[in-house]
């Protein structure tokens, strides 16, 4: 008896083409997402110096139950506003105190904002097929799972999506907000049927006012300045002002993002008066813009730069994909789109308002322009998706300009495969982790990292010369995913071996003592501040940054008989002999590579 085995049409359809169904892009984004922003998240210690200053006011405010005012080494840390502590605290709460904790907002602000982008690229092109009245469901669901690999292993993405600091949940809300927007302006006709008389926005609207006050508790006034400059500038541009901010109920708008976020500015200035208003808006914030601080300044082409390594490989198309939308016709954007078809020059404006603003701002600082990755994800995305019809035999001849780009392409990975040749000879071996050049070189990784790029760019070529222009990006997303695996993080275990590690069990030993009854002696770090020792000793940490500053401080300690009779001592062995302190006088507690923990007796 024979039986037959009849798999339906369906089924069937999605073995031959897998991807006619956003199950297998969504499953690719899932594994990709936790490949950049979940493996190994927790398991390197804290970066001196940015990233310890919030992980320590995060435990601060948990401890104290003093959710209002930052604190850091018992003083205020005005620099910042307080989402990034309050989500930190409460991973503590959750999964306790330590480095996953610290950089779990971050890197749930990255994955949420590269869900939202490939949702918004499907919900682009699905709109788009019914207006053409066709069904492409690979393009769709490949189009937007690009966009959304693209974005997410894009290396300033990894770096800010992986470190526990505020510049990422400043993006995360900004992007996801823009989104928001153009999700609730090209939808509103249908939304607007449904609820006619509605005094609130529609949903989407909705959650573009709420992620815009996250935006402003993210990092404060820039968080609504650019949002409205980006979306003001769209409006205009299309030439539907009026009719956009009511449908948008802007009043109501404005009523829900200041009610959300002014109540915490309200209560810290309440508390901290000007001290808090000078140094946050004034220091922090109109100075950064007007002024060079903390000697963050930077050539007219720094952004340019940015961008090109920031979003490497695929930043090369950028140029190719703004001139595809050809944004400079405005009579075309005014008439002849649907609302639903305006995503390549929304994300246009996105990019241009973004990249010119900081340009503009004289302090300068590669995560500025963070928030502008999610619209070259997508322009890029989008010139791609010509490219990728559902038969390849239909595949149209590229364009000089996209040639060009490709060519490009393997120019730019060529240089990054010699620079990874060469990376020993390019870093500073004066750096603050002298030995992790000599640690990777004998590893290999120069070396892996070079072969992987220099293959890449043998792949690319090779695809370009037989003109299968599809695969070209799937190739530099495959460099990168392999680059990241392969050399990044093993290269990050040994940095963090090399330059934080000494000190963290140097203050492994610090918390050791509290056993003895000297549990309360102070605690100085001589030459250098390095705040994750407050983090990982959990106790104040006095900073003197001359070793004579030292010396005359613990000089001014043997008269004060009141204070305990002995102070912990971390320097480097060359600042310690500068000290010159007699030789009964001290006891040397442990020594990690260059630093030294000593316990000076009066």
């Amino acid at each position: 008896m024979r039986i037959k085995l009849t798999i339906p049409n369906n089924v069937n359809n999605w073995y031959k083409n897998p991807l006619k169904s956003p199950v297998l892009a969504v499953t690719i984004l899932i594994l990709i997402a936790g490949l950049a922003y979940g493996w190994n998240l927790g398991t390197v210690g804290l970066i001196d110096e940015t990233e310890p200053l919030f992980a320590e006011a995060s435990r601060q405010m948990l401890v104290t139950g003093d959710w209002i005012t930052p604190i850091f080494n018992g003083e205020t840390r005005f620099d910042k506003p307080a989402l990034i502590y309050w989500c930190q605290a409460i991973a503590y709460i959750i999964i306790g105190v330590n480095e996953w904790s610290v950089r779990l907002p971050s890197a749930m602000a990255a994955v949420g904002v590269i869900g939202l982008t490939f949702y918004t690229v499907h919900w682009y092109l699905s709109q788009k097929d019914q207006l053409e009245q066709v069904s492409q469901p690979t393009r769709r669901n490949f189009t937007a799972m690009l966009a959304a690999a693209m974005l997410a292993l894009s290396p300033e993405m990894i770096v800010w999506g992986r470190t526990g600091v505020s510049d990422m949940m400043l993006t995360g809300c900004m992007a996801s907000a823009l989104l928001c927007f153009f999700l609730g302006y090209a939808s509103q006709q249908q939304q607007q049927a449904q609820f006619p008389l509605s005094l609130f926005p529609n949903s989407w609207y909705l959650a573009c006012y709420v992620l815009i006050a996250g935006a402003i508790l993210s990092k404060g006034p820039v968080g609504i300045v650019l949002p409205v400059l980006i979306i003001g500038a769209f409006i205009i541009y299309v030439g539907n002002i009026r009719k956009v901010l009511k449908e948008m109920r802007i009043f109501t708008g404005m009523l829900i993002i200041f009610g959300l976020s002014a109540p915490w500015y309200l209560l810290v200035s309440w508390r901290n008066g000007w001290d808090y208003i000078n140094s946050f808006f004034g220091y922090h914030n109109v100075e950064r813009f007007t002024e060079v601080v903390n000697g963050h300044s930077a050539p007219w082409y720094f952004y340019f730069l940015v961008v090109l390594l920031g979003f490497a490989p695929y930043s090369v198309y950028l140029p190719a994909a703004m001139a595809r939308t050809r944004f400079w016709q405005r009579s075309h954007w005014r008439n002849c789109q649907e609302r639903s078809q305006q995503l390549g020059l929304f994300a246009c404006i996105w990019f241009i308002a973004i990249f010119g603003f900081f340009n503009i701002a004289v302090t300068k600082l590669p995560s500025y322009v963070l928030p502008l990755m999610p619209a070259v994800a997508i322009l890029i995305a989008l010139l791609w998706s010509d490219f990728l019809p559902e038969n390849k035999s239909d595949i149209p001849c590229a364009s000089s300009v996209l040639k060009i780009s490709a060519w490009t392409n393997v120019i730019l990975v060529t240089v990054l495969a010699v620079a990874l040749f060469q990376i020993t000879h390019l870093m500073d071996h004066n750096s603050v982790a002298p030995g992790f050049l000599l640690m990777i070189q004998k590893a290999g990784l120069p070396t892996l990292g070079g072969i992987i790029w220099f293959l890449g760019a043998l792949l690319i070529g090779a695809l370009i010369i037989s003109r299968r222009w599809h695969s070209i990006i799937n190739a530099n997303l495959l460099i990168f995913a392999a680059t990241l695996i392969i050399v990044l993080m093993p290269a990050l275990f040994l940095m963090d071996q090399q330059r934080q590690q000494p000190l963290r069990d140097l203050s492994a030993l610090v918390v050791a003592q509290k056993h003895i009854p000297l549990s309360d002696e102070e605690l100085v770090m001589v030459g250098f501040k390095k705040p994750s020792v407050v983090f990982y000793t959990q106790k104040p940490v006095n900073y003197i940054y001359q070793p004579k500053d030292a010396v005359e401080y613990i000089q001014n300690r043997t008269s004060q008989p009141e204070k305990p009779p002995s102070i912990l001592v971390i320097a480097s062995q060359q600042d310690f002999e500068k000290m010159d302190l007699p030789p009964d006088s001290y006891d040397i507690l442990g020594t990690r590579q260059r630093y030294q923990l000593i316990r000076v007796s009066f």
